[in-house]
């Protein structure tokens, strides 16, 4: 029996068919979980820090992702929109969490519908809902996540600005919810951050607020810099403010703490406006007695130059301050206000910060010595300048800091983050347990300000029917508390940095509007000029009125009026059309774009495939 060609095609189809579904399943099989990321950072691939601690999860963690879906699918508003692919964003990174997890993560993604008890619950448990529209409708996009013990943990709402570090805040909530005991934080202080008696005032001062948020987050145990000889082992972020002559054993205790693991923050500073020496009863004891702070034999060892004599002014970040009543404001150069460009946009600490003020600072400056890495936090602007401490000591007028201002050039390091494999600032000593060098890469926050931490700087506080409210005008609180944040989280937590973003702008269009911009700017001041100087010409010929108040305008002056208003149509006529110029650039890349992407790839796909054909049926016939 013979078969017909049609009747084979139809088997091979057949048999091709099969095949395909079995290969299919056996590929769902084999390589199940398997993810293959293309995109330029590596968006969806977890770092090595998050699948560390994902994977040492022992015990179930709850994951309630909120996204109002419904009530944003038909909006068209670009934001909303947005919002909606950024839902995607998170939605994905959690997936890809849950799936690094072993199990231990259990996700569910919530529609809170309007006065449906899902609503109901996410405002319960903090989430933010947003206005949409003039019906006041809430729009949700948050996460709450609990675990065994009923801990909870919440991030209100995720904003689209700050996906650089979403793999950041979700770890670490995971984090916090797999370790629910608070962190222990030792505290050595020389300034009454805790309270306490005022010799200034001869009253009890309150705690400062930044002692009062620490305290809230984390278990303080202040410590006593003069009886410190070691750091206990259930301590594992120390903070040391404006360490005055700390004795050896005191610097002994701190440098073995950062052997052997524990994460220190330093905060000194060439002249603590705080630091409340000398005699109440005498005015100039304040002002004679130094208030520098320093740590030279570990600065030294961790391969850090910080001098204790030196303040640094920047007239580009002044705050102008008023000095007496009555008198005008000044710029004060040595108390700043640094914003976001001075403020390190990569680093989990500084990253959502907008303006930080300091007063008094100093600066670091990284050393050969220590073989230590110091990233830059905070910084001055490159209109900085060093100065002697004592010009701020004995400080009458702001403005005589500005008198043979001359400018560094360079921008100077207020705030850093010390990495590396340390050694010991004392080698000599042979206590028991001594460390020579740390196992692993530590790492210290320094910081050339203590003056930051001081409530006058950044928050006011008012009494509201008994109750303590707080107005914040910078950052500076945030800063420390991120700072500790960050340094009491595990080293895999610490190691997870800013990512890249899924916005992928377009960087043609957007400097082919900048150029336009430049042109419209430039035509814009040449307008802008024309009608400055026909002002000046209109209000000499104001001058020149007659008794009736109408102008008398010599033949010359009306037609110089008329050359200038032709003139200034002209102009008006030359900025619509770089308007128009820049839309047609804009249309034209846009066309040119819509051509490669819809036309031309499929086109060579197809010539490829042709040509493919062709060569293989010679390649047969031969």
């Amino acid at each position: 029996m013979t078969l017909n060609r049609k009747t084979l095609s139809g088997s091979a189809l057949a048999v091709l068919a099969v095949l395909f579904v079995s290969l299919t399943l056996i590929s769902n099989a084999l390589f199940r979980g398997v993810r293959l990321d293309l995109t330029e950072n590596s968006l969806y691939t977890l770092s090595d820090g998050s699948r560390n601690i994902l994977a040492k999860l022992d015990e179930p963690i709850h994951l309630r992702l909120y996204f109002s879906d419904k009530a944003t699918a038909e909006s068209n508003r670009p934001d909303v929109r947005g919002l909606r692919l950024y839902f995607d964003r998170v939605r994905e990174m959690l997936e890809e969490m849950r799936s690094r997890a072993g199990g231990k993560i259990e996700l569910e993604v919530i529609d809170p519908l309007p006065y449906s008890e899902a609503e109901d619950r996410a405002a319960a448990a903090g989430l933010q809902g947003i206005p949409l529209g003039p019906s006041g409708e809430k729009v949700f996009l948050g996460l709450e996540g609990s675990n065994s013990t009923d801990g909870r943990a919440t991030i209100p709402f995720f904003e689209p600005g700050k996906e650089a570090f979403l793999e950041y805040d979700l770890v670490k909530l995971v984090h916090d919810l797999a370790t629910p005991k608070k962190p222990v934080v030792g505290l050595v202080s020389s300034l009454p951050l805790a309270g306490g008696f005022d010799p200034q005032r001869g009253d009890m001062g309150a705690p400062w607020t930044v002692y009062e948020q620490l305290s809230q987050s984390f278990d303080v145990r202040s410590l006593d810099a003069d009886s410190l000889k070691a750091v206990a082992p259930e301590i594992e972020v120390l903070v040391v403010v404006h360490p005055k002559r700390l004795g050896e054993d005191a610097q002994y205790a701190l440098d073995q703490f950062v052997l052997r693991g524990g994460r220190l923050m330093v905060f000194v500073d060439p002249h603590a406006e705080n630091d409340g020496v000398g005699d109440p009863r005498d005015p100039m004891a304040a002002m004679v007695t130094p208030k520098a702070s320093d740590l030279p034999v570990l600065f030294k060892a961790w391969g850090v130059e910080y001098k204790p004599d030196e303040a640094v002014l920047d007239r580009a970040r002044a705050v102008t301050v008023n000095t007496a009543p009555g008198a005008p404001p000044s710029r004060h150069p040595a108390i700043l206000r640094l914003g976001k460009s001075d403020l390190n946009a990569a680093d989990v600490i500084t990253a959502n910060l907008d303006t930080i003020h300091l007063a008094s600072v100093g600066h670091f400056r990284p050393t050969t010595d220590g073989g230590s890495r110091l990233t830059p936090l905070l910084q001055t602007s490159d209109q900085a300048m060093v100065v002697p401490a004592d010009r701020i000591r004995f400080l009458g007028d702001p403005s005589s800091l500005l008198q043979d201002y001359k400018p560094g050039g360079e921008r100077l390091i207020v705030a850093g983050r010390l990495e590396g494999k340390f050694k010991t600032a004392f080698p000599q000593r042979g206590d028991p347990g001594h460390l020579a060098e740390a196992k692993g890469t530590g790492e210290i926050l320094l910081i050339a300000d203590t003056d930051l931490l001081s409530d006058r700087l950044w928050v006011r506080s008012s009494n509201f029917f008994g109750r303590k409210l707080l107005t914040t005008f910078a950052g500076n609180g945030d800063l420390f508390i991120n700072a500790v944040d960050n340094l009491a989280g595990s080293s895999d937590l610490i190691s997870i940095r800013g990512r890249g973003t899924s916005a992928r702008p377009f960087t043609k269009v957007e400097e082919l509007k900048a150029a336009a911009d430049d042109r419209f700017r430039s035509k814009e001041r040449e307008l802008q000029q024309e009608l400055g100087e026909t002002e000046r010409k209109l209000a000499e010929l104001q001058r020149g009125k007659t008794g009736d108040d109408t102008f008398v305008l010599s033949p010359a002056q009306r037609k110089e009026l008329d050359d200038f208003l032709r003139r200034k149509l002209e102009i008006r006529k030359e900025l619509r059309e770089v308007r128009r110029q820049l839309d047609a650039d804009i249309d034209a890349l846009g066309a040119r774009l819509k051509f490669i992407d819809i036309a031309l790839v499929p086109l060579l796909l197809t010539l490829g495939t042709l040509g493919f054909i062709a060569w293989n049926a010679r390649r047969e016939k031969a």
